[in-house]
């Protein structure tokens, strides 16, 4: 079960974090990949380390999720690379965290359209590939803080749209249902990225983790990974619109 062998996967946000994290994942079960970043010397060292490792095609390009124009210039170089794309993880997010007195326009709008704004343009992009092979697996990335307010950090425009994500979702599998097209979100919870380590690895988050998340404990390398290639998969047919929590337990309480 799971076996990803041959088909094509486009992961954007793929030069660090659990975008990395996902494509190795893709990789491991055998799929080609599209990876997509801004920062193209680490996307080509990542593809080298890919294609050595797990015998995979790999096409690295090098893309800005907010740029219309290098979005749909990714989406033709991998049709005219591959003929076909049958998998999309949009990965791909950042954001301005600030709580809703202080946050400036600028810093909202940076935040939606990177997070939620990309989410449409790639998955328009891409759904339009999937449309002529009546297939395909769309995955979004959305957050736990998507379906939750927190106490701990003002980050209201990441929740804004991390929640239109999940509901963008269910819009999108709706839509698609018919034509063989899935799409289904995962909200992650805290996990330990390159870039969350030092601050996961603080006794003030280890005592915050103790009481608020039931595993007590942040999320590893490579625990997100059996979601993702879950529903990737030809054995998902029937799993669309379904939002994920891997949150050890977050959204639970």
């Amino acid at each position: 079960m799971f076996d990803l062998t041959g088909k094509i996967a486009v992961v954007s946000g793929a030069s660090s974090g659990l975008g990395v994290q996902m494509a190795t994942a893709f990789a491991r079960q055998g799929a080609n990949l599209v990876i997509l970043a801004r920062r193209v010397e680490r996307l080509e060292e990542f593809a080298e380390k890919l294609r050595k490792e797990y015998k995979v095609k790999v096409l690295p390009l090098k893309c800005d999720v907010t740029s219309t124009e290098d979005i749909d210039n990714a989406a033709k170089a991998a049709e005219k690379e591959f003929g076909r794309v049958d998998i999309l993880l949009n990965c791909a997010g950042s954001s301005k965290d600030k709580g809703v007195v202080d946050m400036t326009d600028d810093e909202w709008d940076f935040t939606i359209a990177t997070d939620e704004t990309s989410v449409f343009k790639m998955t328009r992009a891409f759904a339009r590939i999937m449309q002529k092979n009546k297939y395909g697996r769309i995955i979004n990335i959305a957050s736990m803080y998507g379906l939750v307010g927190n106490t701990e950090i003002h980050t209201v425009a990441y929740h804004a749209s991390k929640g239109a994500v999940v509901n963008f979702t269910r819009a999108v599998a709706a839509e698609l249902a018919t034509e063989g097209i899935t799409c289904n979100a995962i909200c992650p919870g805290y996990f330990e990225t390159e870039l969350t380590k030092a601050v996961l690895d603080t006794p003030s988050f280890q005592e915050f983790a103790k009481t608020h998340v039931p595993m007590q404990r942040y999320g590893k390398p490579g625990e997100l990974d059996a979601a993702a290639v879950f529903l990737a998969s030809d054995e998902a047919r029937y799993v669309t619109g379904a939002i994920l929590p891997v949150d050890g337990g977050y959204t639970c309480i």
